[in-house]
């Protein structure tokens, strides 16, 4: 028979491992029907016939959070044939809360008391079979980290799906207030409690003393924050050096990984060249150019996104970016945001702004939720990641790890700031913070990869919907104009070749084309008078005897998606593929010009180059990303005005970081 099963549970009671687990990779992601906040649905990967939806972490089903109203509305509504509850064994009186609302409901539960072996480092004992008969359901002990079979919780789930007649009776009656349920429920709980759970008083000592040692370091007062800046460095280090750790040449992890893959790559592109040898110039360029090379922008940086989401995940499942937002909601305070503020902009750094944006719904203060809205668009999600791996591996190779920890200890600044100024003009009382902060864990292999794979997977499909038509846009604008439709560029290519012939050179490969230079496109002529606008930022306009039109044209197709800065910049570069020397910033004039010696003649000076990055970080985000943002604000109006302040927060610094960086680049 064919099964539907919804899984249950509070935060961090080990929910996902267990959905993990169960589905490997049988499991899709996308987003409930009305809302972005994420769903997860798979099969059991024992037996295709039972499907497996992942429901939103929450501790009630009262209908209040974005994710409490979607359990709720799925458990009563979609009605499942069951329902498997994960439960906190080491918090089990908390967790039960969420299992008698399931309960009530009526659909057939299982409940799978999770974290079998810390209750075991405790001393804890917990009478499965008793607090079964209790409940009127199947009580189950896994944990969900360790165990490679849940035979038993899925034969457990099969015996009662589809019966609707479950053996709990409620404790509360039908007259009762809100209030008074709940504290029938926790009265009951506590019952329960006190005659199926003992705890072991000196093992469980001991365990919380270890955890709680290092919270004592990780979350101090005076260590915490130079701990997590040591921690994002290393972080960075092992994703962007070169010279790992001070060891020469010694290359990080990522680097391997994308030389690998740039190996990989260029037998791809030397076969489709060869299979379009002899083809018309303009379809040649086309493919290499147009489709190969945008390909190639965003993959060749691809590796690089892969480890920093598996160093995440790392620190995620091992319960430390929770300390994170506990630490930095003392700073945040400050500045007239609390540290649950943090969780919707952590869900930008490295990842994707879109579901923090729809995270904020979460926050209590509508003041909160707009000013953290506008700040999620200035958190270094994945899409800029390239971008800053791009210019950074161009121009300041030497610092990389520095350079990038710079880059996210920036977009952490500018938020305080903008949050300040935002709080000035619209003064509320802060929302007071309360999270739980999980045992510290160390994650399983298995779990940090799926997770980062989802991350990379969704990262790889959103910039490949969008890479191949824009690549062959830019490719078309910056390749023809309108001499290539009246036969004037034609004409006068046969004459250059035909000069060329006379001159006794090598003209043996070359065809007519009515393809012109980039500087005469129709791309220079859209975008060289934008550029002006960007010409106190240190590129655009004139610079360096040359119009600088070409970093423009990657801000305006940056907020289509970012993504797009890189594969703009590979289509007007085609240098970029060429090995980068950064030993200078100007150019040796050599015949064959590095990606760094062409780009550098768009941009005044390096700290130009600083500004078009963290511009390109601060200004409007992509547009899924606007889409996002006026859901959770809610009108046009207020859009714009989010938009507005990214914009003029990403001109103002962009002009800061240029004129004060200038006076180190005389």
């Amino acid at each position: 028979m064919r099964y539907t099963i919804a899984l249950a549970g509070n935060p961090n009671s080990g929910k996902t491992t267990l959905f993990n687990e169960l589905t490997g990779s049988h499991q899709h992601v996308g987003n409930w029907p009305g809302v972005t906040v994420e769903k997860k649905d798979g099969y059991y990967r024992k037996d295709r016939n039972i499907a497996i939806i992942d429901l939103p972490g929450t501790y009630s089903l009262s209908p209040y959070s974005a994710e409490e109203k979607i359990a709720r509305r799925y458990i009563v509504e979609e009605k499942p044939d069951a329902v498997i509850d994960i439960i906190d064994g080491t918090n089990i009186e908390r967790n039960l809360y969420l299992a008698l609302q399931i309960l009530e409901t009526g659909i057939p539960t299982v409940l799978a008391v999770n974290m079998k072996d810390e209750l075991a480092l405790r001393g804890d004992k917990i009478d499965y079979e008793l607090l079964g008969s209790k409940l009127g359901c199947p009580v189950v002990s896994i944990s969900a980290r360790k165990d490679k079979d849940f035979a038993e919780l899925m034969t457990a789930v099969q015996k009662i799906a589809g019966n609707r007649h479950t053996g709990y009776q409620k404790c509360w009656t039908d007259g009762d207030t809100e209030e008074r349920i709940a504290d029938k429920r926790y009265k009951f709980i506590s019952g329960i409690c006190r005659e199926t759970v003992r705890k072991g008083q000196t093992a469980e000592a001991a365990f919380e003393t270890k955890s709680d040692k290092l919270d004592k370091i990780l979350t101090n007062k005076w260590l915490a924050l130079p701990i997590f800046a040591a921690v994002m460095y290393v972080m960075f280090a092992l994703v962007f050096s070169e010279n790992l750790f001070g060891f020469e040449g010694v290359l990080s992890p990522a680097n391997y990984l994308v030389e690998f893959v740039a190996w990989l790559w260029g037998f791809a592109s030397d076969g489709v060249a060869y299979l379009i040898r002899g083809t018309p110039v303009w379809l040649q360029g086309l493919v290499n150019d147009g489709i190969m090379g945008g390909i190639d922008g965003v993959l060749s940086f691809l590796p690089l996104v892969l480890v920093l989401y598996i160093l995440l995940s790392f620190l995620e499942d091992a319960g430390y970016i929770a300390r994170v937002a506990f630490v930095l909601d003392r700073v945040f305070r400050k500045f007239g945001l609390s540290g649950r503020s943090f969780i919707p902009l952590l869900m930008g750094w490295g990842g994707c702004s879109v579901p923090g944006i729809a995270a904020t719904r979460t926050l209590p203060s509508e003041k909160d939720r707009k000013i953290t809205t506008i700040l999620c668009g200035f958190m270094p999600c994945g899409a800029k990641l390239p971008i800053f791996a791009m210019f950074i591996s161009i121009f300041f190779n030497k610092y990389a790890p520095l350079a990038m920890f710079a880059i996210y200890m920036a977009s952490l600044v500018v938020s305080i700031i903008v949050s300040l100024v935002l709080n000035k003009i619209n003064k509320a009382e802060t929302s007071a913070f309360i999270m739980e902060l999980p045992q510290y864990r160390w994650p399983t292999l298995k779990s940090v990869l799926i997770h980062a794979w989802e991350k990379i997977r969704g990262f790889a499909v959103k910039a490949g919907k969008i890479i191949i038509l824009a690549g062959i846009l830019i490719w078309a604008l910056q390749s023809f104009n309108f001499d290539s439709f009246n036969g004037k560029n034609y004409e006068a290519s046969k004459k250059a070749i035909a000069e060329a012939q006379a001159a006794g050179e090598d003209a043996s490969d070359r065809e007519p084309s009515n393809m012109c230079e980039a500087d005469a496109s129709f791309l220079a002529g859209i975008a060289h008078p934008i550029s002006y606008v960007f010409r106190p930022l240190g590129f655009g306009g004139t610079i360096h005897g040359h119009d600088s039109w070409k970093p423009t044209v990657g801000v305006i197709t940056g907020w289509i998606a970012k993504e797009m800065v890189v594969v703009t910049f590979s289509e007007l570069y085609p240098e970029i593929s060429q090995d980068v020397d950064d030993t200078d910033y100007v150019g040796k004039g050599s015949a064959v010009l590095t990606a760094h010696e062409v780009i550098a003649k768009d941009f005044v000076n390096p700290a130009a180059v600083w500004a078009y990055m963290l511009f390109n970080m601060f200004c409007m985000p992509c547009f899924a990303a606007v889409g996002a943002t006026r859901q959770e604000l809610g009108s046009g109006k207020e859009t714009l005005k989010a938009i507005s302040i990214q914009m003029l927060t990403g001109y103002i610094v962009g002009l800061v970081v240029f004129l004060v960086g200038s006076l180190f680049y005389v």
